[in-house]
């Protein structure tokens, strides 16, 4: 052995050794979902019941970060405990811990699903959707009612149909790289059923969605939303008589349509129990307005001539709402339960504006929106609800913390 040899060899034994260097984060890559979630997440919009495969996700709640299952923790603790001060408490304590338990399956199928994308099967079923509404519409009463009459569906209510007409112009307004042929068809199939409606609340979305999209860097909303602003007001210039269709004329009509007799009804089953409320899905009575008038399962099918079977005539009242979600919420848990749903909805908005993921910024937001008129946000629901907390979980995962690599010990260091 030479002497530069063994001086090299003396002088890597005595130097010191290398300073400790923390291996850097990294994002642990989300594994692809079965195929078969892509089937059902489509089916949803034409069976909901399907999102009850949303409990199989439930393990996925262990994945979020301390702070988030703290917030559910906190919402979920005062949700009981305002069980507790109704005037069932039993029956109101079922009720509550079952509702929780179907909200922390959704926000678990966020946290597996992770990504927007995901959503994007949705668009399929909602295409089904459309595609009933208007075979019913023409199957029932032909081309007579067009422009007069509001655009029904034998299980979707107008609004519901107008809600999934937005959520469908927010998907595929997200859905880069996509063939803009049948983009702009499903497109164009949407903006004409959410006008086909008649429904003010819609809209309302639209736009709060779409702004709180652009606030956080989309501008693709921006433009989205100029076109539909832009198409509305052509055609309300352009088309003779267009402007007095009795169907045109309702988003030009600011009255309430009797939400003000709701919120009154809302009010007033807060102030007989205002710590507790009157317990999850029996406010009911209260709201005089809608629980005197005959129960029917949706409009288009009482058009018809079907109305509830007698078996489901008791239960009239659990389905109702108080078109507003803090009213319904003061009603339905009082000032307790209002406090923790407030608790987890700013930090699930934080953590929603924190994604900067312009689909999931839109539903939230707009949902929220929507909500002030319509309460979209509290299920079981023909899965807006079920939408609602799905994208809170997937902003949840999100913004979790990620994992680091853990290091070997006594590995062999690499030669160079």
């Amino acid at each position: 052995m030479s002497f530069a040899r063994i001086l090299a060899r003396v002088s890597s034994l005595t130097a010191p050794p290398p300073p400790h260097v923390e291996p850097e984060p990294f994002e642990s890559p989300s594994l692809p979902a079965p195929r078969w979630i892509a089937w059902v997440i489509a089916l949803v919009p034409v069976f909901p019941p399907l999102y009850l495969a949303a409990f199989w996700t439930l393990p996925s709640l262990r994945g979020s970060s301390r702070s988030a299952r703290n917030a559910l923790l906190l919402c979920a603790a005062l949700q009981i405990a305002a069980a507790l001060f109704t005037p069932r408490p039993l029956e109101s304590l079922a009720l509550a811990a079952l509702r929780l338990l179907f909200f922390a399956a959704m926000i678990a199928a966020g946290l597996y699903l992770k990504e927007s994308r995901h959503l994007r099967p949705l668009v399929w079923g909602y295409a089904s959707v459309f595609a009933v509404a208007w075979g019913y519409e023409f199957l029932t009463h032909g081309t007579s009612r067009l422009l007069e009459a509001r655009l029904s569906h034998p299980f979707y209510y107008t609004v519901s149909l107008g809600l999934i007409a937005v959520t469908t112009l927010w998907l595929l307004v997200s859905w880069k790289g996509a063939a803009p042929w049948w983009r702009l068809g499903l497109g164009a199939a949407a903006l004409v059923t959410l006008v086909a409606t008649g429904s003010r609340g819609p809209f309302l979305a639209l736009a709060v969605g779409a702004a709180a999209a652009v606030l956080v860097g989309n501008l693709r909303y921006l433009r989205a939303l100029g076109v539909t602003v832009l198409i509305v007001v052509a055609a309300l210039g352009l088309v003779p008589g267009l402007r007095q269709f009795a169907l045109v004329e309702r988003f030009a009509n600011g009255t309430l349509s009797g939400r003000d007799q709701v919120w009154q009804g809302a009010l007033q089953a807060f102030g007989d129990s205002p710590i507790g409320g009157q317990g999850p899905y029996q406010i009911g009575p209260y709201i005089k307005f809608l629980y005197d008038d005959q129960c029917v399962v949706t409009a288009a099918l009482a058009d018809v001539g079907m109305t509830c079977p007698t078996w489901l005539e008791p239960y009239r009242g659990v389905w109702l709402t108080a078109h507003n979600v803090f009213l319904h919420s003061l009603a339905e848990t009082g000032v307790l339960g209002t406090l923790g749903l407030l608790v987890l909805l700013v930090f699930a908005a934080r953590a929603v504006w924190r994604t900067r993921d312009g689909l999931l910024v839109s539903i939230f937001f707009g949902y929220l929106g929507i909500s002030l008129v319509d309460v979209v946000t509290v299920g079981p629901s023909p899965h807006f609800a079920e939408l609602f907390w799905l994208v809170v979980g997937m902003a949840f995962a999100r913004t979790a913390p990620t994992p680091s690599p853990r290091t070997a010990v006594n590995a062999p260091a690499a030669t160079p």
